[in-house]
């Protein structure tokens, strides 16, 4: 067993039990390992640094504000890099940010005709995939910097849009139109449309499961549901438990 004892600004574990061949110990301080600094180690090194301990972050400074967007900002996301950060508001515009020094904006994106709700970045961070309130998904080509793809189809706000994670190029999409649709970048329009004819609520996100054959869906109804992509329109389970809107 050990016991923790106080030894100045130290604090040390002590041993107290049996060790080695059943020999007893019968004085209590046997052997102090793991060594720590206390509090008035840590005080008494912030008064002799001026107040500032040593920084190891690349942020100029440990809170950064970073401005641009000319109003509310809805989505924001990091790359899988790391460096870059985008994000996306009710001014219709995509930021991209570096996450580095001092956190510059390195490009503004135009694309959208509607308040962008939410965004993604496609698997390496070839792309970002933005969903608008002009009812389209709008993909980004990060190496050009420029709009390549738009997804028309849904007939209300898009308010969620996630990639596949791997194998062929998914895209899911969520709106107040009730309805996830799946769209394969290759090709145009939505190559499958999931929608509760039952009843028809608002979606509001939606994400592909680890190997994309499933997709989750939650909205106004308090639900999850689980698609299995593998066929036409078919619910696989719902999980139920939540008291509002997911």
């Amino acid at each position: 067993d050990f016991d923790r004892e106080m030894l100045g600004n130290k604090r040390a574990l002590v041993a107290t039990g049996p060790v080695g061949n059943g020999d007893h110990i019968d004085k209590k301080i046997r052997m102090a390992t793991a060594l720590v600094p206390s509090s008035s180690d840590v005080k008494k090194q912030i008064i002799e640094s001026k107040g500032q301990l040593p920084r190891t972050s690349t942020l100029e400074a440990p809170t950064m504000l970073l401005t641009g967007h000319s109003g509310p900002i809805y989505a924001c996301k990091f790359g899988p890099d790391g460096k870059t950060m985008a994000s996306g508001g009710q001014d219709k515009l995509l930021f991209l940010w570096t996450v580095e020094g001092k956190c510059d904006n390195t490009a503004t994106l135009k694309g959208c005709d509607g308040p962008i709700l939410d965004l993604d970045w496609y698997r390496a961070g070839e792309f970002v995939l933005c969903a608008s309130a002009d009812k389209t998904g709008v993909v980004f080509d990060m190496e050009t910097q420029e709009k390549i793809k738009r997804l028309r189809g849904h007939t209300s706000f898009v308010n969620s849009i996630c990639s596949s994670r791997r194998g062929d190029p998914y895209v899911i999409t969520a709106s107040d139109d009730g309805s996830c649709k799946m769209w394969d970048l290759r090709i145009r329009g939505a190559t499958k449309t999931m929608k509760d004819d039952k009843m028809t609520l608002p979606l509001l996100t939606c994400a592909f499961s680890d190997d994309s054959l499933q997709a989750f869906t939650g909205g106004i109804d308090e639900k999850i549901k689980v698609w299995d992509l593998r066929k036409e329109n078919t619910v696989s389970y719902t999980l139920d438990g939540h008291g509002d809107c997911v």
